[in-house]
């Protein structure tokens, strides 16, 4: 793990060299390496926790000088249990279906000719993230079932517990049998600066944080971007809402986990119901810590501290939130498209075509209807775990999970065809018929 372009060099030739050997690795093989991987995170809990401990001590101290959040340190922090969950979503990785060589689709051009497209491995992937350490696990564990070397760059402010990580999954998915220099760990500015030059070995960047790094990652970079960017998230009470419902999720979208980029930042309350939601929801809030911020029409129903511009447009990531009253949902659709960051956003309704407006009309990946932004999840959707939540529009769009992780080829099996045979006066015809078979080495369809 040196700062040393060489050193970088070698990690990317010797992740390329992996991925080339198990993109042929068989499930079995790799659901094995999981399970052990997620054996020994409980193995090792203890030393995993020691190395935590020295990170969270010395985020604390930066914490004390103004240099971290204190979100920030949550997200680091570490516990038994937190390892045992970890564990946990790796086993839940290993028992999702095979990801790896499912057709997608077949066509037979002529008789005896078959065309396949068939799910395949994107190859070496390089995965930049933030402070919480599970992200390392989540994206490996993901990496390794769909078939994917892995470069890893996580947070300084977790290298210790980062190192611990990396150890025990490579030791334990190495023991069985997975390609050595499958996973990579890399800790420095310029190293990461050389991953990106490397489009002719790395063959995806996955960032995660805010919009300022996944551009500066883009504009770094030819090689593909899947942007994670931060989670400007809306909750929108509509005039039709059942307000008990309405105040039990938007409490839960904010205070459940504030830390995180699913959490609610605005919360945006229809004119006609703002006088019988806001004061007690506000009251409750505060009650556990939040810091309310409103427009002047909140704050003529509520004492609170006037909003910014500049508050719409926060991640706050911490137990704050800005409250706007909103004429309708075309006024809500409106100031979530401007200012949403197209990560998750949630109406409470209980009229249907309204949440149909809503829900057409804001540009996210994800979009709710009487439901917790927290939702948004991988783990939460069923996808195992997720490498992050993407809120391009290109290759995939919100958790990605396995299926973002891989891509297709076409496979073409014949039978000594030649394209001559397809033009002229006597050329044969295709015949462009949809299969319904599967594809497997030397395959022919008796259809």
């Amino acid at each position: 793990m040196s700062d040393t372009h060489t050193t970088t060099d070698e990690q990317i030739a010797a992740a390329r060299d992996a991925a080339l050997r198990l993109a042929n690795t068989d499930e079995t093989t790799r659901d094995e390496a999981l399970a052990a991987m997620a054996d020994a995170l409980r193995a090792h809990t203890d030393d995993v926790l020691a190395a935590n401990e020295t990170d969270v001590e010395r985020a604390e101290a930066l914490l004390e000088r103004g240099e971290y959040s204190a979100a920030l340190v949550d997200r680091l922090r570490l516990d038994a249990a937190k390892v045992d969950d970890i564990a946990a979503m790796v086993e839940s990785v290993a028992a999702l279906e095979d990801p790896l060589g499912r057709t997608v689709a077949a066509r037979e051009l002529d008789d005896g000719l078959e065309l396949y497209e068939v799910t395949v491995p994107i190859g070496v992937v390089a995965a930049v993230f933030e402070s919480r350490p599970d992200a390392l696990v989540q994206i490996a564990a993901l990496a390794l079932e769909s078939g994917n070397a892995v470069i890893l760059k996580g947070g300084s402010e977790a290298s210790e517990s980062n190192r611990a990580l990396y150890e025990w999954l490579r030791e334990a998915a190495a023991a069985a049998g997975v390609p050595d220099g499958w996973i990579q760990l890399i800790e420095a500015h310029e190293d990461v600066d050389r991953v990106l030059e490397r489009d002719d070995a790395v063959d995806l960047v996955m960032p995660r944080g805010s919009s300022a790094f996944v551009s500066y990652i883009q504009d770094a970079t030819s090689i593909p971007v899947l942007g994670h960017t931060e989670g400007v998230c809306h909750v929108y009470v509509d005039a039709d809402a059942d307000l008990s419902m309405a105040a039990d999720v938007a409490y839960d979208a904010k205070v459940q986990y504030p830390a995180v980029c699913n959490a609610v930042e605005t919360l945006l309350v229809d004119d006609d119901v703002a006088g019988d939601l806001l004061p007690t929801l506000v009251d409750r809030y505060e009650a556990a810590g939040v810091t309310v911020r409103g427009d002047d029409r909140t704050r003529a129903v509520v004492d609170v501290d006037p909003a910014t511009d500049a508050d719409w447009d926060t991640e706050y990531g911490d137990l704050e939130l800005s409250i706007r009253v909103v004429d309708d949902v075309y006024d809500a659709v409106t100031h979530v498209n401007r200012h949403g960051s197209k990560h998750t956003e949630s109406i409470l309704t209980e009229d249907a075509e309204t949440a149909e407006t809503f829900m057409t009309g804001v540009d996210a990946a994800s979009v709710f209807h009487n439901a917790s932004t927290r939702f948004a999840d991988g783990y939460r959707y069923g996808l195992g775990a997720e490498v992050g939540i993407s809120t391009g529009k290109v290759h995939a769009r919100g958790p990605v999970g396995l299926e973002g992780l891989t891509t297709t080829k076409y496979y073409l099996e014949g039978d000594g065809h030649l394209v001559a045979t397809y033009s002229g006066e006597d050329a044969a015809s295709y015949t462009h018929r949809e299969l319904s078979t599967t594809w497997t080495p030397g395959h022919r369809s008796s259809e």
